[in-house]
């Protein structure tokens, strides 16, 4: 896992071009006396391969497979850049993290990057970072940048007759979660008028003595109104930061577009999704698994092959890592690919839903089999 000192960044960092900024984080892995001189045209030559920008203001050049010999010791250089280097295709780097890596520790730096990748408002907050100490807290995940919402914060048919049983099966979720510091909390969201979304979905929410943001979903599986209107269903906020826009501009759009059947006909799972935007369709029939023959896994060069080869067809493909968690992921993402931290002989279980599944398939396990741009 990535564990960054004040000592491995550097601030105040400005360059005209994405190559410059490469020379300079290659200087700093040299003068760290974790790479040989001759790194930086590794790092220059793995970059006109395919960009290292990952999204949300980051990119992590890092050498080839050829330079890997020239690596004394794995470690990184971090630069911040407040004034932004383009990186590239409408893309620019605020924090350049260098990496040098002599065989897979990468991939466990990568998933741990990946983590802040999806969430919302990190790429202002990294622009905005006035020292290490921020920079630190936000690649180590240890600022919060999304709401806490899992499946023990999710209620479904619970025999309520009324709202207010609503609200409080609501708090007492939200508060076995860690997100109430006190009763003060539960009382402010039991008490407070919620606001009706139509439907019968109902919406709620607190900043009052809130510890962690976090969203909370309850159901009746009884007949009632509240305010003269239907109640099914209320989702409840608890939020002490932005971490919860995420999901409130999701339901925001679920609302517009008049999908509230979509949350109340779902399980837990799905209204999960539902609410953060990802995909809700069953697994396909259309399936297979191949087997990572890279020596390294999946690291940015290969992924990135990967990710390009799955978005040659219009179907919805997904992978997982059977080697790890196990869930599916986006297979056009490559920060969703990478964060599966892909090792040599892990097997990836693809899933295709469209016209073209089958074919999307069938090249994919080519181009794993022929070692997605490596011998």
């Amino acid at each position: 896992m990535l564990k960054l000192s004040p000592n491995d960044i550097t601030l105040a960092q400005s360059a005209p071009n994405k190559l410059e900024a490469i020379k300079r984080i290659a200087q700093s892995l040299t003068d760290k006396g974790l790479v040989e001189h001759g790194y930086v045209d590794g790092m220059l030559n793995r970059e006109k391969q395919n960009s290292t920008f990952l999204g949300n203001g980051i990119a992590i050049p890092h050498g080839t497979t050829d330079t890997r010999n020239m690596v004394k010791a794995t470690g990184v250089a971090v630069h911040h850049f407040p004034q932004g280097v383009d990186w590239g295709d409408g893309n620019t780097a605020y924090v350049v993290i260098g990496i040098a890596a002599k065989s897979d520790e990468h991939l466990g730096i990568l998933k741990q990057l990946t983590n802040v990748l999806g969430a919302e408002g990190v790429e202002a907050r990294l622009r905005q970072a006035k020292n290490a100490e921020e920079i630190m807290a936000l690649l180590h995940g240890d600022v919060q940048l999304e709401a806490i919402f899992d499946t023990a914060l999710i209620q479904l048919s619970f025999p309520a007759s009324d709202m207010l049983q609503l609200s409080a099966v609501a708090s007492g979720l939200l508060k076995n979660s860690g997100c109430f510091a006190g009763n003060e909390s539960v009382a402010e969201l039991i008490t407070k008028a919620p606001t009706h979304l139509g439907h019968g979905v109902w919406l709620v929410g607190t900043n009052k003595h809130v510890t962690q943001t976090g969203v909370a979903f309850v159901s009746t599986c009884h007949e009632c109104t509240f305010e003269g209107e239907p109640v099914r269903a209320l989702i409840a906020f608890a939020a002490c930061n932005q971490a919860h826009q995420a999901i409130l501009t999701q339901l925001t759009n679920l609302v517009f577009n008049q999908q509230h059947s979509a949350l109340l006909d779902a399980n837990p799972e799905q209204i999960i999704a539902l609410l953060k935007g990802e995909d809700v369709s069953g697994e396909s029939e259309n399936s297979a698994i191949f087997k990572i023959k890279n020596a390294h896994g999946l690291h940015a060069r290969p992924g990135a092959m990967l990710v390009a080869e799955a978005k040659k067809f219009e179907s919805n493909i997904r992978v997982a890592n059977l080697g790890g968690d196990g869930k599916a992921v986006n297979a056009k993402s490559l920060m969703k690919v990478i964060a599966l931290g892909v090792k040599h002989g892990h097997q990836l279980q693809f899933f295709a839903e469209g016209a073209d599944a089958a074919q999307a398939l069938e090249s994919i396990g080519k181009a794993i089999a022929s070692g997605l741009g490596e011998s």
